[in-house]
């Protein structure tokens, strides 16, 4: 078998064009699944000791559903959390539930609409199709029946600004009536939403190329294969671009140094000078924004299911408005609260998201660019505060001094687009920060973030509440805190060439 042979690593494969955006791009020369299955990376991924468990887990998609899609390819390259996301997603989409199996394919088509992406919405047009759903409803939401229909307010609001959720858009769905959502219905429906989101995140994050037969696209040639290099080695002009990368590198290592002296020997930071540090770096966000994307016109095939359309993320602070209040993250915890409900609510589902925020969490491999065996935990930290704090979320015991010392400007542009509106990502973003970390740091990084991201979406002031009529503060709080941590990803697929950003899998990532 020709397929599980590409599973296995057998063959190599050459480059075939692939799109600069996450969710576009041609099918590619060929198109043949062997392509996208045989890989330039198959010696590599040995010599680091996962290609064993790798193959498996694909070994054990490609049983499961009849095939491995370009998602699964890619986020092979971190076997511990393939195995966590795909357990995840097998359960939404395969395993018993209240919502019937092509229902559940819609809502995926409807969340990954929301952020125009289109790999995802012709991914799931398929399989709505397999799973016996009506081809009429795919002429867009206007044709899908009314309940289905009725999803549409609290997808978009989820998608772009969660915090604007109240508990009367959980109680107009869950109400008596001939549309109506039972509880189960809704909380499944719910984790398709927010999953979703989070996916196509993933996918613009680091550019994946549609599956073979799927249409459109723009052909836009990857960085070349050849070697695990940072774009920047492709991209910039002669040594000097290389030089600066390296010394970029260096810089952020002495920087993080500097600081764990400095915390050794300081007393410590006032809690008002902590909160002045948040709000500046919080009101400093908003100038944070992408100065070289074009607006693109929605395809057809796209914005027939996507209402108000013009509808999208907008800063959470605004020079001149009131904002909603700063949300404290120690007020609700995902450990003390969370998952405790979810279990209640999606019994099934409550450890695997809690597995799957754990590896996230954990996952690293002390590793900086050419640097081995460095703690990258103040990095981290450092980017998974600043995400929240776009989101207008505080941790009281961080100083977010922190922030401005670790993240350049190039890097803050590339977590706010992939968190707040992915569907802008583009290449050069990807290129432009990190310049001398390997492609496979930034892989890591883009499941780093999109977990971050989801715990971004715990609303500053979370009053939402999934039972009807219920004024409950902790499962108010916790509607946003799951969706925060829902997904997984926003990322990748295609393999080779998998990724229009990254050419090839590596091994490390911080």
């Amino acid at each position: 078998n020709p397929v599980l042979r590409g599973l296995c690593g057998a063959g190599m494969g050459s480059p075939e064009p692939s799109s600069p955006h996450g969710g576009g791009g041609s099918g590619g020369g060929n198109g043949r699944r062997s392509a996208a299955l045989n890989g330039v990376w198959g010696t590599q991924i040995l010599q680091e000791g996962i290609e064993s468990s790798r193959r498996q887990l694909l070994i054990e998609a490609f049983v499961s559903a009849g095939r491995v899609d370009n998602i699964t390819m890619v986020m092979g390259l971190h076997p511990q959390y393939l195995s966590s996301f795909w357990k995840t997603q097998y359960l939404l989409l395969r395993m018993d539930g209240p919502l019937p199996y092509h229902k559940r394919h819609y809502i995926a088509i409807m969340a990954a609409a929301r952020h125009q992406c289109t790999y995802l919405v012709g991914l799931h047009m398929g399989e709505f199709l397999q799973a016996g759903g009506n081809p009429a409803w795919l002429q867009g939401l206007h044709c899908a029946p009314q309940k289905l229909r009725n999803l549409n307010e609290i997808n978009k609001l989820l998608a772009h600004r969660p915090w604007l959720i109240t508990k009367e858009h959980i109680e107009a769905l869950l109400k008596t009536g001939e549309h109506s959502w039972s509880l189960a219905e809704l909380v499944q429906a719910l984790v398709l939403l927010t999953h979703y989101h989070s996916l196509a995140s993933f996918v613009f994050g680091c550019g994946i190329n549609p599956e073979a037969g799927q249409d459109g696209g723009h052909g836009c040639r990857p960085p070349s294969p050849h070697s695990d290099s940072s774009p920047t080695a492709e991209d910039s002009t002669g040594c000097s671009g290389g030089r600066d990368a390296v010394r970029e590198v260096e810089a952020l290592m002495e920087r993080m140094q500097l600081l764990r002296d400095s915390q050794r020997e300081e007393e410590g930071v006032t809690q008002e000078e902590m909160a002045t540090r948040f709000e500046m770096e919080k009101t400093e966000s908003l100038l944070v924004a992408p100065s070289d994307v074009t607006e693109h016109a929605l395809q057809s095939g796209v914005l027939c299911f996507v209402e108000d359309p013009e509808f999208g993320y907008k800063d959470f602070t605004r020079r001149g408005e009131q904002a909603p209040p700063t949300f404290r993250a120690q007020d609700y915890t995902w450990e003390d609260h969370g998952f405790s409900l979810i279990n209640r609510l999606y019994p099934d589902v409550g450890q695997l998201l809690d597995e799957k925020f754990q590896v996230v969490y954990n996952l690293t491999y002390n590793t900086i660019a050419m640097h081995c065996g460095v703690d990258t935990s103040m990095l981290r930290r450092a980017i998974w505060n600043y995400v929240h704090c776009v989101f207008g979320i505080r941790y009281d015991d961080y100083d977010y001094g922190e922030v401005n010392q670790l993240l350049e400007r190039s890097l803050k542009v590339y977590i706010k687009t992939v968190a707040c509106y992915p569907e802008k990502t583009t290449k050069r973003m990807y290129a432009q920060f990190w310049r001398h970390f390997k492609h496979s740091e930034k892989l890591h990084f883009n499941l780093f973030l999109v977990v971050e991201c989801m715990c971004s979406y715990v609303g500053p002031e979370p009053t939402v509440g999934l039972h009807y009529g219920s004024h409950l503060e902790k499962e108010n709080k916790f509607f946003f805190y799951y969706y925060l941590l829902l997904g997984g990803c926003r990322s990748f697929a295609r393999l080779p060439p998998a990724l229009s950003f990254v050419p090839q899998p590596p091994h490390a990532v911080i």
